[in-house]
């Protein structure tokens, strides 16, 4: 048991440490999908992002646009047995980012429809995003 608290706690760190610090004069924004789902950083302000795990933007008002692939169960579908996986671009604008803060982007979907949640520190919705597109997989 051990064992494996201790190997998990090393896979943690590793995922942790190959991000690069925060710079405090720079807001962060963490990507949060919803289980089973991926959601990677794609550009600010329609400019492309080339770390697709996190962004990091200047203090004032920017969109964030995020690629969220997820399934659709098949009760959601129809008669079908297998899911419907789609791959969707969210928008996320908000226009007062601040130096030295952490947010949190949370993505998820109610059927075929995904929606994306902008968090402050404090846990306040901040922001929330609008699909820009989606595909089926």
């Amino acid at each position: 048991m051990r064992t494996m608290l201790a190997a998990s706690a090393v896979l943690a760190l590793t995922g942790c440490a190959g991000l690069p610090a925060a710079d405090p004069n720079q807001a962060w924004v963490d990507l949060q999908p919803a289980a089973d789902d991926t959601l990677h950083a794609l550009e600010v302000d329609e400019r492309s992002w080339a770390d697709t795990r996190y962004f990091e933007v200047t203090p004032g008002s920017h969109e964030l646009t995020v690629r969220y692939q997820f399934a659709v169960a098949p009760g959601n579908i129809g008669p079908v047995d297998e899911p419907l996986w789609r791959d969707c671009q969210l928008n996320v604008k908000f226009k007062d980012f601040n130096a030295g803060q952490r947010y949190q982007l949370q993505a998820g979907s109610i059927g075929f429809r995904p929606w994306a949640k902008l968090y402050n520190e404090q846990r306040k919705l901040v922001g929330t995003g609008l699909p820009a597109g989606c595909q089926r997989t």
